[in-house]
């Protein structure tokens, strides 16, 4: 792992720290992202595909069973300039919480921030990174919602103005799928928010759209990138689990290291 910094490069953070309780009891002794679909684990997937789209740095955001995602990325991926920082409160905080924990590693850098539960097209991500916002976040438009999806309505100019799962699954135009492509000069203004909120413990079981949507109160824009039609799936039930089997087991199968 001797890759030098580079502040001007986009680097990826992989929000990996949560327990997975609603997949258990597969994570009970095994990290979610840990888990194989077919022959590679989640995290083998999503690193190869950062991989294959040029990132060779990347910070990961750790909690629960934190040294078995170490000695993994140690061993699969010796080459890549990894950093772990460990949110020693992965227990009692949520996703906001763990982003703002990367600022240090990524300081003025545009990123891609990753969840780390989140099966993949490699498209999604080459998409991503050509899209020409430097801001945005990839939104499904066909797809059910329920409670849980976080829901994403947009104005007339296609700017995100809401991000969260209380938004009414009318009003909304589909799902955001937890991959985003933050520039510099969002990325500054999202850890300054980050650090403010989490001064006060009743924000610390936010999620980091929380911090999204409080810098668009503030006129900073986000853009979306519709990857309707490629292939994606967040994890978090057992269903979903299952479900991820079927649609990329077989595509697994070509993914390599």
């Amino acid at each position: 792992m001797t890759t030098k910094n580079n502040n001007n490069k986009l680097k990826a953070i992989i929000l990996a720290a949560g327990v997975g309780s609603r997949i258990r009891p597969l994570t009970d002794n095994c990290p979610k992202s840990l888990l194989k679909i077919g022959e590679y684990t989640i995290l083998e997937m999503m690193v190869s595909n950062i991989v294959k789209c040029g990132i060779n740095e990347i910070v990961f955001i750790l909690g629960y069973l934190e040294n078995d995602i170490k000695d993994f990325m140690n061993k699969k991926f010796p080459e890549l300039n990894v950093h772990f920082v460990t949110n020693k409160f992965y227990a009692e905080t949520n996703t906001g919480y763990s982003l703002m924990l990367a600022e240090e590693l990524v300081k003025d850098a545009s990123f891609i921030k990753f969840d780390a539960d989140v099966v993949f097209d490699v498209e999604i991500l080459k998409n991503l990174i050509a899209s020409e916002h430097d801001t945005c976040l990839c939104v499904d438009k066909n797809i059910n919602l329920d409670a849980e999806e976080i829901k994403i309505i947009v104005n007339a100019q296609n700017h995100v103005i809401k991000a969260s799962k209380d938004v009414n699954p009318e009003d909304a135009i589909g799902e955001s799928i937890g991959i985003e492509k933050i520039s510099s000069a969002t990325a500054k203004l999202l850890f300054s928010e980050l650090n403010v909120m989490m001064k006060d413990k009743k924000n610390h079981q936010e999620y980091y759209e929380a911090g999204y949507e409080r810098l668009i109160d503030k006129n900073v824009i986000f853009n979306t990138l519709d990857i309707t039609g490629l292939k994606w799936i967040e994890i978090d039930t057992l269903d979903d689990f299952a479900a991820a089997e079927n649609i990329f087991k077989q595509s697994a199968n070509n993914t390599t290291a």
